[in-house]
């Protein structure tokens, strides 16, 4: 993990994707670790607007595949959070926090989000 303080270009960088703002969103609501299948549950519902149990496989494995291969890695490689891949378990770090006033600046004006992210 890294000391040094989060710089605005990399806020703006994790959030430029959706999925990540929605990622980054809920851990902040929640102040809590979360598991994957948490984050898929509410990628589904804020950014597809569709329950789990209506999804189809397909969506399930798309969201599921971004999360493990794009998203969770380039969030930990910032240093915001931490993957235990064994428990599927992601938990926001220190640096987590320096995020909190730009994420909510940032989130406050994506139209396509309505605060709060809950699961």
């Amino acid at each position: 993990m890294s000391e040094n303080p989060i710089t605005f270009d990399t806020v703006l960088n994790l959030c430029e994707d959706e999925h990540r703002r929605i990622i980054l969103a809920v851990l902040a609501e929640e102040q809590r670790s979360l598991t994957v299948r948490d984050l898929r549950g509410t990628i589904l519902t804020y950014n597809h607007h569709t329950p789990v149990i209506d999804a189809s496989e397909e969506m399930l494995t798309e969201i599921q595949s971004s999360l493990s291969h794009t998203h969770i890695p380039k969030l930990e490689s910032a240093g915001v959070i931490e993957y235990d891949s064994a428990r599927q378990l992601v938990e926001p770090t220190e640096q987590f926090d320096q995020l909190q006033p730009h994420l909510s600046a940032i989130i406050g004006t994506d139209p396509g989000l309505d605060e709060p992210i809950e699961l």
